[in-house]
C-alpha cells in the first residue's frame, strides 16, 4: 500500500503571469490566486467534498465503502464486479468541494485552479474505452462532462491525456506506466466561459521534473448552472485489451484556487 504524500505540491502559487493559464491578460499585480479549498483527509474526510457517488446501484455492497479516507489519503476502491445503475460501466466518484455547510461555486467568467497528488498503482491501467480519474461537469443528471482526464489506450499503449470532451480536442496526452506506482502531482487551470471565452492548463510532475504542461485557449468550458469538478474511478466495461481488474487511487494534498 502506498504512504501518504505530504510533501507540498511544487507549483508555486503567485500571480496571474507566473500561472501562465492562457486567455488571461491581467497583470500580476491585479489578479493573483486566492486559496478557497484545502480539505484534510484525516479530519475533514469525505466531508471534504459535496457528494459521493459510492456505489449507486449497491452492485457490491460486501465491499463497501469503496470511497473512504485512509490517513492522510482519500482512497477509491474498484472491483471488477462492481456496476453502476448504467450496468455498462463502473463508478465511484466524489464531486465537488465543500467548506463545512457550503460548497465552492464555479461560474461562468470565473478562473478556478485545482491542485492535488495523485498515486496511480500498475493495477488501474489504461483502457479501449474511457476510464476517466478527473472530469469538469455540469451538476445534474443528463449532460456530458465539459473536460475529462482519462487513461486512454492509444495504439496499444497507456497513456493519460486531457480532452475538451464535447468538441473531443485533445489538450495533451502522455505515457502512463512511467507513472505507475508513483505520486504524481496535477495542476489544472480552468477559465470558465462559453464559446471561445474559456481556457485551460493541464500540467503533471513527477519526482519534481515536469512530464506534460499542456495549455488550449479559445474553447468552450461550460454549459450552465456552475462546473464542478469530479475525482474517482469511472470506467466502461467495454475495454478490449483486457486491462480491466481490482485495483484503486489515492488522491491527497487537495487545494482550490480562485483567481481575483
Amino acid at each position: 500500500m502506498a504512504t501518504s504524500r505530504r510533501a507540498v505540491l511544487g507549483a508555486a502559487l503567485g500571480g496571474a503571469v507566473a500561472a501562465g493559464l492562457p486567455g488571461i491578460a491581467t497583470p500580476a499585480s491585479a489578479a493573483s490566486w486566492q486559496l478557497r479549498w484545502s480539505p484534510s483527509a484525516s479530519s475533514d474526510k469525505l466531508r471534504a467534498f459535496e457528494t459521493i457517488e459510492d456505489d449507486r446501484a449497491d452492485s457490491h455492497t460486501s465491499a463497501a465503502p469503496h470511497i473512504f479516507a485512509e490517513g492522510d489519503n482519500f482512497r477509491f476502491n474498484m472491483h471488477t464486479v462492481d456496476r453502476d445503475t448504467s450496468t455498462d460501466r463502473q463508478r465511484h466518484e466524489v464531486t465537488g468541494c465543500r467548506n463545512g455547510s457550503s460548497y465552492l461555486q464555479w461560474k461562468s467568467g470565473q478562473t478556478w485552479r485545482i491542485t492535488y497528488s495523485m498515486y496511480i498503482p500498475s493495477t488501474l491501467k489504461a483502457t479501449t474505452s474511457f476510464t476517466h480519474i478527473m472530469q469538469m461537469k455540469q451538476p445534474g443528471t443528463g449532460s456530458s462532462p465539459i473536460v475529462v482526464q482519462s487513461l486512454r489506450r492509444v495504439d496499444g499503449a497507456q497513456t493519460i491525456e486531457l480532452k475538451l470532451f464535447d468538441s473531443n480536442i485533445l489538450v495533451g496526452r502522455t505515457a502512463l506506466e512511467p507513472l505507475h506506482n508513483k505520486w504524481t502531482d496535477v495542476d489544472f487551470q480552468i477559465k470558465i466561459g462559453n464559446g471561445s471565452a474559456g481556457s485551460v492548463r493541464w500540467i503533471l510532475k513527477s519526482g519534481g521534473s515536469t512530464v506534460i504542461d499542456k495549455s488550449k485557449s479559445g474553447v468552450d468550458t461550460f454549459l450552465a448552472d456552475r462546473v464542478r469538478p469530479k475525482w474517482g474511478i469511472y470506467r466502461s466495461l467495454g475495454d478490449s485489451s483486457g486491462s480491466l481488474q481490482n485495483c484503486h487511487m489515492l488522491l491527497t494534498n487537495m487545494r482550490g484556487y480562485q483567481l481575483v
